[in-house]
């Protein structure tokens, strides 16, 4: 079996032009080869220096450590300011730290098991609507995930199914911004003003306008039944109404769609990157999708499943964790040096970008063990052991890691588990996938797949 595919990387040195044009299109193929290898790499541009990290030792001093040392560059912000705003993404300081204190406690244990019926519920619905897609064609089965995690998002924040006109509102505008919003623009690559005008797209900036406006109408109606006494105990209330354990102030209404977009975007995009990602790995490794579908026709079949049961689902873990270290849903974290370091004795001056890459850093010819191979058993040998404590971090890693990472490891292995207990999945000749970053890591042109009832 060849290996998974991955972007061809650029040649290790080109022109600032091209290397302009390579990372406005994509910022994987834009990056040189040597960087599976390297334990760090110096860039230098007119415009921004920065140094890219793939020591074990420095990612933790800067993610673990240190994190208040290494900020969130404001460079990321530029392109993800239209959607996000002021959202616990790309906020820093003092801000960041109360929107944590708000935002955490949702996503504790205790509170995520009371989220497995509306997963169960969205998943059984997902089997439901492939199943009337079956036919001779392939799917273009990213757009079946990307449904099918935004459909648990509206579930589990605001207790409605994609069905629901609001909900299914929000998931095609955010489509029409996904398919605008570029990964970067001019304020990301080029040092400018805060006041020089960024020239985002019209569509980009409409589709967003629509998204947040979208999104105020559920959190205001939500606010309205908060106050009645009506509102369901599900994730957007329990947000909405838990207050700053310093300040004793809940989210006001403002900060709170902030907080629902970036909800969407990586509890949304995220898990549908993965899932889809899940499900071509196993159509092109069809020895592990038996395996996994006999597991899930073993675990599932009973009419009343509970959390517990995800504790069962060992090789759909394994799988949907292996997808995520070849296709880190977000392959890049940009941080920013606040004083003067000395990293592997270069010079890091104040200012300077840092760049932890999960998707060199999952694939690091140093560390791994077959690094750019599908092998989902290797979780239980001692090298896969070992580099899932230093050099595997999806959901990035110390203060600044994903709050719903938990949520993301039951629903993508439930998803998995139960798509593969109904359908068998095979890869379409000719059409390998193509993965690019755009907001995640997704196929250039989708990624199809032939679908039939197991």
């Amino acid at each position: 079996m060849s290996q998974p595919p991955r972007p061809t990387p650029r040649p290790d040195r080109v022109s600032l032009w091209r290397y302009f044009r390579l990372f406005r299109a994509d910022i994987l193929s834009a990056q040189p080869g040597r960087l599976y290898r390297a334990w760090m790499a110096e860039f230098r541009t007119p415009f921004f220096h920065s140094f890219l990290c793939n020591d074990p030792e420095l990612v933790d001093l800067v993610l673990n450590r240190r994190p208040l040392d290494f900020p969130k560059s404001d460079r990321i912000r530029e392109g993800l300011k239209p959607l996000l705003r002021e959202s616990v993404f790309v906020t820093n300081g003092p801000q960041w730290q109360r929107q944590r204190r708000i935002i955490d406690p949702a996503f504790e244990g205790g509170r995520l098991r009371e989220t497995f019926p509306a997963m169960w519920a969205a998943g059984r619905a997902c089997v439901e609507r492939l199943r009337m897609k079956i036919a001779a064609d392939p799917i273009e089965i990213e757009g079946e995930t990307s449904h099918a995690a935004a459909d648990i998002i509206f579930r589990t924040l605001f207790s409605l199914p994609i069905e629901d006109r609001a909900a299914s509102e929000v998931f095609a505008a955010f489509k029409a911004h996904q398919r605008t919003a570029p990964v970067v623009n001019l304020g990301a690559l080029l040092p400018l003003p805060r006041w020089f005008p960024r020239f985002r797209a019209r569509e980009t900036r409409a589709s967003a306008r629509r998204i947040r406006a979208l999104i105020e109408q559920l959190t205001e109606a939500r606010a309205r039944e908060i106050a009645a006494g009506t509102a369901p105990d599900d994730l957007a209330t329990k947000i909405m109404t838990f207050p700053d354990p310093e300040t004793g102030a809940c989210f006001a209404t403002g900060e709170m769609v902030d907080q629902v977009a970036v909800f969407f975007l990586a509890g949304h995009e995220t898990s549908a990157s993965a899932l889809a990602w899940s499900l071509y790995l196993l159509a092109t490794h069809p020895d592990w999708q038996a395996r996994v579908a006999a597991e899930a026709q073993e675990v599932l079949n009973t009419e009343t499943p509970d959390f517990s049961t995800l504790n069962r689902l060992k090789l759909s873990r394994a799988v949907f964790r292996e997808a995520m270290r070849l296709y880190p849903p977000v392959p890049m974290f940009v941080r920013e040096a606040r004083g003067k370091e000395n990293f592997r004795s270069r010079e890091v001056a104040p200012g300077a970008q840092v760049v932890i890459s999960p998707w060199h850093l999952h694939r690091h010819e140093r560390l791994w063990d077959d690094p750019h191979g599908f092998d989902p058993a290797r979780w239980e040998s001692e090298n896969g052991k070992a580099c899932q404590r230093r050099a595997y971090i999806p959901f990035s890693t110390g203060p600044r890691a994903c709050p719903g990472a938990g949520f993301a490891m039951a629903e993508g292995p439930l998803l998995l588990a139960m798509l593969t207990r109904a359908f068998r999945f095979e890869a379409v000749e000719g059409r390998e996938p193509v993965p690019v970053a755009h907001l995640t890591v997704r196929g250039r042109d989708g990624i199809w797949l032939r679908v039939s009832e197991r």
